[in-house]
């Protein structure tokens, strides 16, 4: 049982009050009694409006569900249907032109056009990995990944061959991204002697190291280029360029929410800690590589000289935000004075805001927001009353820290049904602290079977990537973040690329993004960050934003179209596979959140590829399994069936993990197995389809047994 210390009326777990006290508060100089007072305070103010904003979800639903089943077998009158949506609230109406006054924000955010991170805070390694991945190597990249076409690099040291297929691509990069004046960048020789003559010379930023590193940039990005004759690969290189680096991930997410497995006040603490750590820079990891221990730390800032001779400055890192979990969970980390949980999600606002007061005071080895702001961004929110609420949150949190309006800043994920359908207004709400929106289309898809779980069976999954609203929805999500003067002053983001194996299909499909107006994207990792950095110094994504700006909004009709089969009989090899597909998904994702506590992983799918599973992939899964067991077009019994079968898969893709614990033949002991069937035959009675709260329930049934 935790050890919960009395502070203001509320009951906190022993460590975090010791941690929010003596790590965040002290070096701040806040007094503590005054934090306490003043967080119970904006607790009684918020905890109750937070838990009528989830009733009004549930309300809606309810009505939605109501009115799908008194049409049970009609097809669906769209006028109709958004006629009922706007009686009821759902639909609101349109703000009138405004635009958004965000203030202080980082270049990186407002100016610049790159991609973007999102990792597990709960794991360090990959936390300061995914800062340090502001810059990396395009050598690096090309070399071990699929991205460049070809035979793989063979085994036992450095391969020539690939190397000089590697060498010849980024210097056909090079030639588009900073051409030469004559002739090409696989051409240029004794560049230490003739010096390098580009066509734009403004291009040119400056060099450091005497010269054996050069800056350069186009589109707003930078390449630093080096030469090192004395380097393996720059030695036997014409020119002696022993690497080209990239800066590639702009900005990152510290997540507190979809890809970790955070259920009490221990994982509560212990993402607290890596926050605060990563914040003031003295976050360190160390781990065995190759047999030898290597301690990860920051990088820090680089500077180069430029041509008049002055210092040029550039951030090592990657500006960082943090995903603060939604609106629907509660925490036992802290209770109200009545026993109950408080909102996580409240939690969160006030301790991140805290822990980030740190870079503000300057209290960190390295800056983290040049232009003194906090950056949190707020997932899963149902419409602008949401997003009222959120706003008003952070003036609070503000107001407890003594910080000035609007240092607090939101990232609003687009990524549930009435935000989307309702996008102008939930901006608007935040139109003073607004710096991101981005399409969660994962998500999306997930609230997108949950809303309409009643109007009838739905489509296949992979179906549903192709559907009328899907395309509506990214695109209206651009022409509106437009239309409200995002461009400048904040980030039009998409989603994330999730196969982190199949580098070469991200870079046919990824620079779709920047070809929309989006000025980032999510990647998986720190290489797919070097390499969809490439698409930026293809496409100016400001110019392509201009173009777009004026072009026709995709309507409601076509929003609100929902992916229903129609009528389609799928034969039973048909159902079996899809249930197949979305059952192995879900165990192999499942079985790690519930063992292991891991809430993102590369996740071996039905064909053993490796994809990039959270909580919105499983929503997915679960939520369209739900669909077809309510609607009919599967049984309990082939569901079961295919869970077990699929379970005994998993298995053996686990095989090579010494933590794993077999689901086969468990069927009634292992928790994980049965937080999986929970999810489908509970599916459709959760909340807005989420699967956090059997997740949580389950995971803390399995660290009790430790």
């Amino acid at each position: 049982m935790t050890e919960m210390q009395e502070r203001a009326g509320l009951k906190v777990d022993s460590g975090l009050a010791q941690f929010i006290e003596d790590d965040v508060l002290a070096p701040l100089g806040i007094a503590a009694d005054g934090f306490w007072s003043g967080f119970a305070d904006l607790l009684a103010n918020f905890a109750p409006r937070n838990l009528a904003l989830l009733a009004r979800r549930d309300d809606l639903q309810a009505r939605i569900d109501a009115w799908h089943q008194t049409r049970a077998g009609k097809p669906i009158d769209m006028g109709e249907y958004q006629a009922f949506l706007r009686e009821i609230g759902y639909l609101v109406p349109e703000p009138g032109d405004f635009a958004v006054t965000t203030e202080n924000v980082d270049r990186e955010i407002a100016l610049m056009a790159g991609p973007q991170l999102v990792v597990p805070v709960l794991n360090a390694r990959f936390l300061l990995n995914a800062a340090n991945a502001r810059w990396g190597s395009l050598y690096d990249a090309l070399y071990g990944t699929d991205a460049l076409v070809g035979p793989a690099a063979r085994p036992g040291g450095y391969d020539e061959e690939r190397g000089a297929a590697v060498i010849a691509a980024a210097k056909e990069f090079l030639d588009e991204a900073v051409p030469l004046a004559q002739g090409s960048w696989a051409e240029l020789s004794n560049p230490e002697e003739l010096g390098i003559d580009i066509r734009d010379h403004s291009q040119y930023v400056g060099e450091r190291e005497g010269g054996q590193r050069r800056l350069f940039r186009n589109n707003g990005l930078h390449i630093e280029i080096v030469f090192d004759r004395n380097h393996p690969v720059g030695k036997g290189d014409r020119a002696g360029i022993a690497d080209v680096l990239l800066e590639s991930a702009l900005t990152t997410i510290a997540d507190l929410e979809d890809s970790i497995a955070a259920v009490d006040a221990e994982d509560k603490l212990a993402a607290y800690r890596n926050w605060l750590g990563v914040i003031r820079g003295d976050l360190t990891d160390t781990f065995d590589k190759g047999g030898r221990a290597v301690t990860r730390a920051l990088d820090p800032d680089r500077e180069w000289i430029a041509p008049n001779g002055n210092l040029v400055t550039l951030p090592g890192r990657s500006l960082l935000f943090v995903r603060n979990v939604g609106h629907l969970m509660t925490n036992p980390a802290i209770l109200l004075s009545d026993g109950t949980e408080i909102p996580e999600g409240i939690m969160d606002a006030v301790v991140t805001s805290a822990i980030s007061s740190h870079d503000l005071k300057g209290l960190g080895l390295h800056s983290n927001s040049r232009a003194g702001s906090i950056y949190i961004v707020k997932p899963k929110m149902h419409g602008p009353d949401e997003c009222q609420f959120t706003n008003d949150l952070f003036d609070a949190v503000e107001d407890l820290m003594g910080l000035p309006r609007h240092t607090v800043k939101v990232g609003v994920m687009d990524e549930e049904r009435r935000t989307s359908a309702n996008l102008a207004a939930c901006i608007h709400a935040v139109k003073d602290r607004i710096v991101f929106i981005n399409t969660g289309f994962l998500d999306r898809t997930g609230d997108e079977i949950h809303t309409s779980m009643k109007a009838g069976p739905m489509i296949r999954k992979a179906a549903i990537k192709g559907s009328d609203w899907i395309a509506a929805y990214e695109k209206r999500n651009v022409l509106i973040g437009l239309k409200h003067g995002l461009s400048g002053r904040a980030q039009i983001g998409k989603g994330m690329w999730a196969a982190p194996d199949r580098m070469q299909a991200m870079m046919a499909e990824k620079i779709g993004h920047p070809k929309t107006g989006a000025n980032t994207a999510w990647v998986p990792s720190p290489t797919a960050a070097s390499l969809h950095a490439m698409h930026y110094h293809a496409v100016d994504v400001f110019a392509v934003q201009k173009q777009v700006a004026n072009e026709p909004m995709p309507g409601l009709d076509k929003l609100l179209a929902i992916p229903l089969s129609g009528g389609t009989n799928w034969s039973e090899a048909e159902v079996r596979e899809e249930l197949d597909n979305n059952a192995q998904g879900l165990l192999g994702y499942v079985v790690r959140w519930i063992d292991q506590g891991v809430g993102c992983s590369k996740v071996p799918d039905i064909d053993d590829v490796g994809l990039m599973e959270d909580r919105a992939t499983l929503r997915i899964s679960s939520q369209h399994m739900a669909n077809w067991l309510l609607h009919g077009v599967c049984s309990e019994a082939q569901v079961m069936a295919s869970l077990k079968q699929m379970a005994e898969k998993v298995d053996v893709q686990n095989t090579g993990d010494p933590l794993y614990e077999p689901m086969a033949g468990n069927w009634d002991t292992s928790l994980a197995f049965k937080a999986a069937c929970d999810l489908v035959f509970k599916g459709a009675e959760q909340p807005s389809g989420y699967t956090e709260p059997l997740l949580h329930a389950w995971r803390q049934k399995k660290k009790a047994q430790a």
